[in-house]
């Protein structure tokens, strides 16, 4: 795996109101992600975690700093440097705390449509699809409405949508927040497996402690700065396992 970055993120601060109504949401956060690597915010409601990742996902911009993609330069403060849409939608893939599927579309469908939207063909999306689709483990499902699905497959599905064009970034907010133990370790490792086969780099933001030997990095938010936490003892666990 090149020792590339995936995300880099230089002094973002967000600041909303002014005067005595100003709030620092997000306070000069420095971050690096390498492809292959996956890492873990952790932190209160409210610490600034949601205001960092829809800042790297290109959503919310930062008040200051920079964020960059791949090596590029795409957020400068408020200021982009890229066609937000046209870049979202190829290089960063979204997994959500509820999966977002489509209802009325089937799984593959869910998955088709995110290639579609970026210019495939359907037969090529298609077949893409069920690549990720079976990949993911969920690949006796691809006709299945969503409804049909358990919570643990309806996020492999996510998941297999968030890679369908072919992202350098994957950042999801609180995946495993509605799954019990066992379903959201294997999500956890889901997002590991993920990073290392795709390349990609991985945020996921989570109040799941008990899965935390998963990552490669464990960050911490409170008021809206952030610090990188010893994985060789983070907390809830009694060691870092190497993969």
């Amino acid at each position: 795996m090149p020792d590339e970055l995936a995300i880099e993120t230089i002094g973002l601060t967000k600041i909303y109101g002014r005067g005595n109504t100003e709030v620092v949401a997000m306070r000069d956060v420095s971050v690096k992600v390498r492809r292959g690597e996956v890492i873990a915010l952790l932190g209160p409601s409210g610490s600034g975690k949601s205001t960092f990742l829809t800042a790297v996902g290109l959503i919310n911009p930062p008040t200051s700093g920079q964020v960059r993609i791949g090596g590029m330069l795409v957020m400068d403060g408020p200021h982009a440097a890229v066609n937000l849409r046209s870049f979202r939608r190829q290089h960063i893939g979204y997994v959500f705390q509820k999966s977002n599927l489509i209802p009325f579309l089937s799984a593959i469908e869910n998955v088709q449509i995110a290639m579609e939207l970026n210019g495939m063909t359907s037969r090529a999306a298609r077949t893409r699809a069920v690549e990720l689709l079976d990949e993911l483990g969920v690949g006796d499902r691809l006709d299945h409405s969503t409804a049909m699905l358990s919570g643990g497959q309806q996020q492999r599905v996510a998941v297999a949508r968030a890679l369908a064009n072919h992202p350098g970034v994957i950042l999801a907010d609180e995946p495993t927040a509605a799954l019990d133990s066992h379903r959201g370790r294997q999500v956890m490792e889901l997002f590991r497996n993920v990073a290392r086969e795709h390349g990609a780099g991985v945020i996921v933001v989570t109040h799941d402690q008990r899965t935390l030997e998963v990552f490669d990095a464990i960050y911490e938010m409170e008021d809206g700065v952030i610090h990188q936490l010893n994985i060789s003892n983070p907390p809830h666990t009694s060691s870092r396992q190497k993969h």
